[in-house]
């Protein structure tokens, strides 16, 4: 295979400039005889990143990554060295000539078949462009896209096309232009199975671009015929030049209005995409049929301050939302919501309300915050205990993902002010999330037991069986708590059976076994053991789990005088009333008072 030219090499490195091609990664500021930017190869929010034009070089001061213009396009398209010659290149403008005497050795060859195949794919977006605009088979296609109201200057810009519904004529017509059937076999244009059979047929066809504008993969969507035995939407599989998750379409067309927005939509599919770019939100990207990726948030970092997101409102896109603000926040990004009012997607609102509202509708996008907190409320109830807890456990994801204590503790202040709950209760809930996660991930299963009834095993239940992995602590658990403070009856009895044994003088598991009448509790007991389900607590674990019961017991007789002095309200007249709505009062504050100071 062919040697790039020393001369070719010279000519590069004298012709590229590295901040024009830094710039296209990464945002920069010029400060005198250096430009700055966020490093494109580690996280952070301060820039460390600097380009050094008249040396030809870039260094972070932060991860130490370092070289010349030739290594930072190699480590940024993961490519090796002689393709990212020809990348900088055709960039600026300067002619691949090959050595014609060489030695092999210490040489690296280039291997052009990235290229070849991103010719395939352009020739063939041109095909199947022609297909739509010139055809009359495509006819229909065309007349669906404009009803849609994708206008022809959309059309063109985004080269879109139809592929023939006669699935033999694409390979028919790249043998003639001299394509091998072992290339075309591994370009993904052909089904695996029977090579002469196009993967794409009679389809509405989106080519999908690199950031430097070459097709090197398609999209094709369902028009007609039995929806039940087509999918929607058919999408390349990765190919040496397209890594779906890697990649974001129309990035080609954003990434200039990124830069100088500072901020991108991340929006549900082709269609939302280029109606957004119609009314004239040019930084919209949308993930190519797959959930958003950290690598495709990582291609918009260096430009975008700002995320807004902009899927669909059903449980799906909820989801991805969801998982997108995590995603994007650990990245140091701010986030916001894009809501679609009286429409199902942007190209709907396009059509029936034009580019204004849509545009308003983005302008009005909500903070992840608010719109998290929101979600949040439909889906639990807030004025039960049970529903605040499982609310703040969904929501304390989001908190992690922050990037500051100050983004942290005003995200928890605005959780206890949703909550109507204290900021300390949030916060000791916060600290302790994650033994809360495996509460809440343990489902309450009954047990049938032989003649005992049954055995309720839940939360509590297993707080009370996490003293089996420190025996010692039992002491404190029972200097602190009694059968009544249990809500659960397994439990009582569990905590019974211990406390007999800790009165005997013999806390040991085998002990404890002979002491249970209850075949039910005795298997769980066992099991529990069996699977070393305790073995990593520690000891500060168990006494938290103390913890936990207690102001679980106080919690409920707070409940519990709550509502006697809810009865007693409408009969607060008269004097014993009076007297005992004071003494609920002051027990109410008691109760208060130790949850407080648990808390701390």
């Amino acid at each position: 295979m062919p040697v790039i030219s020393q001369s070719t090499k010279d000519e590069i490195l004298q012709k590229a400039d590295i901040v024009s091609v830094v710039s296209d990664y990464v945002k920069l500021e010029d400060r005198g005889n250096q430009w700055w930017g966020c490093c494109p190869f580690h996280n952070e929010k301060t820039p460390s990143f600097s380009v050094t034009p008249d040396k030809n070089m870039y260094y972070c001061f932060g991860c130490h990554e370092g070289g010349d213009v030739i290594k930072f396009v190699m480590q940024m398209e993961n490519v090796k060295f002689p393709e990212a010659l020809t990348i900088l290149a055709k960039k600026f403008g300067v002619e691949v000539k090959y050595a014609s005497n060489y030695s092999p050795a210490g040489e690296e060859k280039i291997d052009n078949t990235k290229d070849l195949y991103i010719d395939l794919y352009n020739r063939t977006a041109d095909l199947f462009h022609y297909g739509l605009l010139k055809t009359d088979s495509g006819k229909f296609a065309l007349e669906y896209i404009m009803k849609r109201g994708i206008s022809m200057e959309t059309i063109e810009k985004f080269k879109l096309g139809y592929s023939p519904a006669d699935r033999t004529w694409l390979k028919k017509f790249l043998k003639g232009k001299n394509f091998s059937d072992e290339f075309l076999a591994k370009s993904g244009l052909f089904s695996k199975n029977y090579p002469d059979i196009a993967f794409f047929s009679d389809r509405l066809m989106f080519p999908i671009f690199d950031r430097r504008g070459q097709a090197v993969a398609f999209g094709g969507r369902f028009l007609r015929g039995d929806a039940e035995k087509s999918p929607k939407y058919l999408n390349s599989s990765d190919l040496i030049q397209y890594k779906k998750g890697e990649t974001l379409y129309a990035f080609n067309f954003a990434k200039n209005s990124i830069r100088e927005n500072k901020r991108v939509i991340f929006c549900e599919g082709y269609m939302d995409c280029i109606a957004y770019h119609q009314c004239g939100i040019t930084y919209a990207v949308a993930p190519l049929g797959t959930a958003l990726t950290v690598e495709q948030i990582k291609l918009v970092r260096g430009f975008a301050d700002e995320i807004l997101l902009s899927f669909d409102s059903d449980g799906a896109g909820q989801k991805a939302t969801y998982r997108a603000i995590l995603m994007c926040r650990e990245q140091g990004l701010t986030v916001k919501i894009i809501r679609l009012h009286n429409a199902k997607d942007p190209a709907e609102i396009m059509v029936n309300f034009g580019a204004e509202t849509l545009t308003n509708e983005v302008n009005n996008a909500i903070l992840d915050s608010d719109y998290l907190l929101g979600f949040l409320s439909q889906r639990y109830q807030k004025d039960t205990p049970e529903g605040k807890s499982k609310f703040a456990l969904e929501f304390f994801p989001y908190i992690d993902a922050l990037q500051t204590d100050i983004q942290k503790e005003s995200s928890l202040e605005l959780l206890g002010r949703t909550l109507n709950i204290s900021l300390e209760a949030v916060k000791r809930d916060f600290n302790n999330r994650e033994d809360l996660k495996k509460r809440a991930a343990i489902p309450q299963k009954v047990v049938n037991a032989p003649n005992q009834g049954k055995v309720i095993v839940n939360a509590e239940f297993r707080a009370v069986l996490a003293v089996l992995s420190d025996t010692s602590q039992f002491e404190l658990m029972q200097s602190r708590l009694s059968e009544n403070d249990f809500e659960n009856p397994s439990a009582r009895t569990l905590f019974s059976i211990l406390r007999e044994c800790y009165n005997s003088g013999d806390l040991s598991v085998v002990s404890v076994l002979s002491h249970c009448a209850n075949d039910g509790i005795k298997r769980e007991i066992s099991e529990s053991l069996s699977r070393g389900e305790f073995s990593q607590y520690t000891k500060e674990a168990v006494q938290e789990s103390i913890d936990w019961l207690e102001i679980q017991s106080l919690e409920r007789k707070k409940k519990s005088i709550l509502n006697q002095i809810s009865s007693l309200q409408s009969q607060v007249s008269l004097p014993a009333n009076q007297e005992l709505m004071t003494k609920l009062f002051e027990e109410k504050k008691l109760i208060d008072e130790k949850i407080n100071r648990k808390g701390q």
